[in-house]
């Protein structure tokens, strides 16, 4: 079950369904599309921060860049289920963008916590085998680790690609032929973007912490930048794992109930399911949020950013009046 509702095997042809609460159906649409302004604005903000800074990313601020650039994708393909959920999740957009719309959410989905995962490595290598492994930590081997990603993200995104569509209750969902192929499918897309990823996380997290704790002595440069970046990082994953979290433990729910191995209220499963799915696409308005309260790097480029432009306005504007006075025209 991607992060979007809802998901039956092809054998259910009944198209009656449990009325819709009343305020998923008003409030929702109206959360989304706040969510989507913002996402974008922000998500471009900190991609205009990267891309023109004259200084080169760092190896993380590759990888954020690249989750930036995911979180704005997700947030661009929302509307579609914005309006999807005002009409009582009736897909109005035809097949070709109920298979799209789903497959833009669920690589994206899959990519931002991949994208943590080479954040989370490379900070570990930085802290923890440094001397080891440091050179591993080139702006070359970031961009392929990205592009696999990608590439990862777009081969997990598979079963959507070939499960979602378009019913003939006018909805737009994954189909699987039978209950065996929907709890394979999802049972292996918990193992690659939750139990894997999430365990990588937190080893890393684990020895990061322990390495601040044994460097707080030291006052270089070096050890202070590090603290500084490696915060921001944690702050990141910390915001990722509150978002994502009950996500993904009511995914498993509803997979076990699938199963017939735990008996629970459907309609409260999916309301809690559709609560949980609002509250982790938060999550892509909540990083670029984070780079400015904590990246001291980030608000020090977005500084010398906002300092360059500006010097280049007054410069233009007096260079207008400079030759609007030697051409004789009134100024």
């Amino acid at each position: 079950m991607t992060p979007q509702p809802t998901s039956v095997p092809a054998n259910n042809t009944n198209c009656s369904q449990t009325a819709t609460q009343e305020w998923i159906i008003t409030v929702v649409p109206i959360y989304i599309l706040i969510i989507t302004v913002l996402g974008i604005v922000f998500n471009v903000f900190v991609l205009m921060v990267f891309w023109f800074h004259k200084k080169p990313c760092t190896v993380a601020e590759i990888y954020l860049s690249n989750l930036a650039a995911a979180d704005l994708v997700l947030v661009s393909c929302l509307p579609f289920w914005a309006v999807n959920v005002s009409n009582d999740f009736k897909w109005p957009f035809g097949p070709f963008l109920c298979k799209f719309v789903s497959l833009g959410i669920s690589m994206n989905t899959y990519c931002s916590i991949y994208f943590l995962v080479l954040v989370s490595i490379d900070r570990y290598v930085a802290l923890v085998h440094t001397m080891s492994f440091g050179r591993m930590r080139r702006s070359k081997d970031a961009k392929v680790g990205c592009l696999m990603v990608w590439g990862l993200g777009l081969l997990l995104s598979v079963p959507t690609l070939i499960y979602r569509t378009k019913t003939k209750c006018n909805t737009c969902t994954a189909k699987h032929p039978n209950t065996s192929v929907y709890l394979l499918s999802e049972g292996l897309l918990t193992i690659f973007i939750f139990i894997i990823p999430i365990s990588i996380i937190s080893y890393c997290t684990v020895k990061i912490i322990q390495a601040l704790n044994n460097r707080l002595k030291e006052r270089s440069n070096r050890s202070r930048r590090e603290h500084k970046a490696t915060s921001l990082v944690l702050a990141v994953v910390l915001a990722f794992l509150i978002c994502w979290l009950p996500f993904h433990l009511f995914r498993m729910v509803g997979m076990l109930e699938k199963a017939t191995l735990l008996s629970v209220n459907s309609t409260a499963l999916d309301t809690c399911f559709q609560i949980f799915t609002y509250v982790a696409f938060f999550n892509s308005v909540l990083n670029p949020i984070l780079y400015v309260i904590i990246g001291d790097n980030f608000r020090k480029k977005v500084k010398e950013l906002s300092t360059k432009w500006s010097s280049g306005v007054t410069f233009s504007m007096v260079s207008v009046h400079s030759n609007m006075s030697t051409t004789g025209v009134p100024s």
